[in-house]
C-alpha cells in the first residue's frame, strides 16, 4: 500500500486541548472491573495511575467513525492509510496526583510520525504527547506510541515469541473473557472492533480471537503493583506490548521489586509461556 509519508509528517506539531472532571461513578466502575474492592470514591481521593484513562473520551459522533470503529482518520490523528492499528507502548512521568471533583486539562501533541518497513511490510509510528494538568499544574505527561501496520499477507509467520521470566514475586492469573472486553471498552468509550466484534476481528483483520487491551494490561500490571505495595507512590512507569494477548485465552501479570527497592519490573505470560508486555516502574 502507498503511504505518502511526507503528507503525514505534516501532521508533526498538532495539537488539542480537552477538558474533563474526574468524577466518581467511571472511578467505581473501573474498580469493579478490576474486581477491586474499593470504597466508593469520595471528593479529594487520588485517582489511581493510568486511571486517567478513563476520562478525555473521544465522543466523535457514529457518522464519524470508520469501519474499524475507530473515529475516521485525518483529524488530530494523521490518516495513515495502514489497515491495522495498535497502542504499541508508552511512558510516563508522575508529578503529583489528580483527585475526584478536580477540573482537569489534557494538551496532547503529535511529537513524531515515523516510517520503518519490517519483515511484515511497512509500519507508521505515531507518537503523541499528553500533559494532563489539575489546579496545581502538570499532574502528569505521557507519550503514546501507536503503530499502524499492513494487514496480514498469506502464509506470514509471526516473530520468534521470547519466553516469560520465572522470577516473578507477585503473579496474578487474568481470564480476558468478552464482558471484561465489552466493560473496558465501555469506559474508555473504545469502538474498536477487534475488542468486541468477532467475526470482524478473525474475518476481516486475521487475529484469532478478540484483542485484549494494551491499556488495559498495562493498567492491570500497574494494579499488581498497587496491590502489593499499596503505599507506593510511582514516579515513572513505561510499557512496550511484544504480542497480543487474545480472549479468552488466561494470561499472567507478574512482577518484582529490584534490589534497589525503587524499581519493579513487571510483565505478562500468556497461556503458552511467552512474554506479551514488558513493563517498568520507578518509585518515589
Amino acid at each position: 500500500m502507498d503511504v505518502n509519508f511526507d503528507e503525514l509528517r505534516r501532521w508533526i506539531g498538532r495539537s488539542q486541548t480537552q477538558d474533563d472532571t474526574v468524577t466518581p461513578v467511571p472511578v467505581a466502575a473501573l474498580a469493579a472491573t478490576l474486581d477491586r474492592d474499593d470504597p466508593l470514591p469520595q471528593p479529594g481521593d487520588e485517582l489511581p495511575p493510568l486511571w486517567h484513562w478513563i476520562y478525555f473520551l473521544p465522543l466523535v459522533r457514529h457518522s464519524e467513525l470508520g469501519s474499524d470503529g475507530h473515529p475516521r482518520r485525518g483529524g488530530f490523528l494523521p490518516p495513515v492509510p495502514l489497515p491495522r492499528r495498535m497502542w504499541a507502548g508508552g511512558r510516563f512521568e508522575f508529578f503529583h496526583p489528580l483527585r475526584v471533583g478536580e477540573a482537569i486539562r489534557r494538551t496532547s501533541r503529535i511529537a513524531d510520525v515515523s516510517l520503518k518497513e519490517g519483515r511484515s511490510g511497512t509500519l507508521v509510528f505515531v507518537r503523541v504527547r499528553h500533559e494532563v494538568s489539575n489546579d496545581a499544574g502538570v499532574a502528569l505527561a505521557e507519550e503514546q506510541d501507536i503503530v499502524y501496520r499492513e494487514a496480514p499477507r498469506p502464509g506470514e509467520t509471526p516473530p520468534a515469541p521470547k519466553a516469560a521470566p520465572l522470577d516473578a514475586a507477585w503473579h496474578s492469573e487474568i481470564v480476558p473473557d468478552p464482558v471484561l472486553l465489552f466493560r473496558y471498552s465501555a469506559l474508555t468509550f473504545n469502538g474498536h472492533r477487534i475488542h468486541y466484534d468477532h467475526p470482524y476481528t478473525t474475518h476481516i483483520e486475521g487475529y484469532p480471537g478478540l484483542v485484549v487491551h494494551g491499556p488495559l494490561t498495562a493498567t492491570l500490571l500497574v494494579d499488581l503493583l498497587r496491590r502489593h505495595l499499596p503505599r507506593m507512590r510511582l514516579e515513572r512507569f513505561s510499557f512496550r506490548a511484544v504480542r497480543p494477548l487474545y480472549a479468552p485465552r488466561p494470561f499472567t501479570v507478574c512482577g518484582k521489586l529490584e534490589a534497589d527497592g525503587k524499581t519493579a519490573t513487571l510483565w505478562t505470560r500468556d497461556a503458552d509461556g511467552w512474554v506479551t508486555m514488558e513493563a517498568s516502574a520507578t518509585l518515589a
